[in-house]
């Protein structure tokens, strides 16, 4: 297949959404596919076998780190270039705009992937009056889409509820030979626990930024005397929170990556991840692969990783101290919490991105072959009939409707 993909976000930045595209175009590349990927600047030209074209960007004002392509750009001759047999808009905002239009223009199958809970974003940063226009937008850009995807059952049913159309869950999987218990090391031990190997070692791995709450943190190294807390991480909140934890037995690692992430993960005991807006959640399975149980509201991706008692805690998204008392069990349980995380492992070892893959390209084929089933070439009913049973087959939709 020939695959074109639209990005809002990419590398260098590098997030949970530039995380699950590195994954797939590494994959495209294995299966033997073409493809070619538009995003904003600051890419290589290449990513594993995929040609990136990087489009003239601006930053967000309300998140500098956010780059958006302005939606006039055109770039209808460079995609019809390519001839592809499907398009993929991950994220789809300005640039996934531009990404729909011509993919329209062209007449080309497009799936788009629901990744960030902006319209959730729009109250933390006290902006409430823009949620439903926020929601308007993305779900006229969205149900332009022949297939909607999104990451947990939870966001699904938000979606849905919402007026999306045409959604299914693409959960994302986690590498877990890089995530791995087997990555336990002493000296990260000693640095991340400042020298206190013996005390239980609470981890947060992520964005420093309002979103996460992280300052959910603070008032838990006072609950739970004796903790120490790694925060693994940047981002603009980054000096606040330094100044906040200022004196507690917090250390702040700064950006973390490649084998230096797999040990902090597992240098660690216990994952604390307070965030109620994640779509997924990459980060708590990666803490779940590396054999520590994860303690996270029931809100969004968690809610399919995370079962209650079995492999970690859920807790009701605004009661901080039902987070707390979950901590407390597990650092005062110490057979219980290793149980929880070799429960953990076992279902990160179920959450294979080969498999996840596989899957999606199971649903382009489909889509790829109705389109043309449809809408390019002469077929009789009854192959037309043969591909619509494929399609509902793969997608649980019926691309007629």
């Amino acid at each position: 297949m020939r695959i074109a993909i639209f990005s809002e976000s990419f590398l260098p930045k590098w997030d949970g959404v530039a995380n699950t595209v590195c994954h797939l175009l590494d994959h495209l590349a294995a299966r033997g596919h073409s493809s070619l990927m538009f995003a904003p600047e600051g890419a290589s030209e290449r990513y594993a076998e995929t040609h990136i074209v990087g489009l003239s960007s601006f930053s967000f004002p309300l998140y500098p780190d956010l780059k958006l392509v302005p939606p006039l750009v055109n770039v209808k001759q460079q995609l019809a270039a390519f001839h592809p047999d499907i398009v993929h808009l991950v994220n789809p905002a300005s640039l996934g705009l531009v990404g729909t239009r011509t993919a329209r223009e062209l007449n080309l199958p497009t799936v788009a992937s629901y990744h960030t809970d902006i319209p959730g974003y729009t109250t933390l940063y006290g902006l409430d009056l823009l949620k439903e226009p926020v929601w308007n937008y993305f779900r006229w850009l969205h149900n332009q889409a022949d297939l909607n995807y999104c990451p947990s059952t939870f966001t699904r049913d938000e979606l849905v509820a919402h007026g999306f159309k045409r959604v299914k869950v693409w959960p994302h999987g986690v590498d877990t030979v890089r995530f791995n218990p087997s990555w336990r090391d002493q000296a990260w031990r000693m640095r991340l626990t400042d020298g206190h190997p013996d005390a239980p070692l609470l981890l947060y791995v992520g964005r420093l930024a309002v979103e996460k709450r992280v300052d959910w943190l603070r008032p838990l190294l006072d609950v739970v005397p004796g903790a120490r807390l790694a925060l693994v991480g940047d981002g603009p909140m980054r000096p606040a929170l330094e100044a906040q934890f200022a004196g507690t037995p917090t250390v702040f690692t700064g950006y973390l990556k490649g084998e230096d992430l797999s040990r902090a993960y597992a240098a660690a005991d216990i994952f604390v991840f307070p965030s109620a807006n994640e779509t997924f959640g990459n980060v708590v399975l990666e803490a779940m692969a590396s054999g520590l149980p994860a303690i996270a509201p029931r809100s969004g991706g968690p809610v399919d990783q995370v079962t209650s008692g079995e492999n970690g805690y859920l807790f009701a998204p605004d009661d901080q101290d039902a987070m707390f008392a979950a901590v407390r069990r597990c650092v005062y349980d110490r057979a219980h919490t290793l149980q929880l995380g070799m429960a953990a492992r076992m279902f990160a070892e179920s959450q294979s991105w080969e498999t996840i893959l596989d899957d999606l390209l199971e649903d382009y084929q489909a889509l790829a072959d109705m389109h043309k089933a449809r809408f390019q070439q002469p077929t009789s009913p009854a192959l037309i009939a043969h591909f619509k049973t494929q399609w509902q087959r793969a997608t649980n939709f019926d691309f007629f409707n």
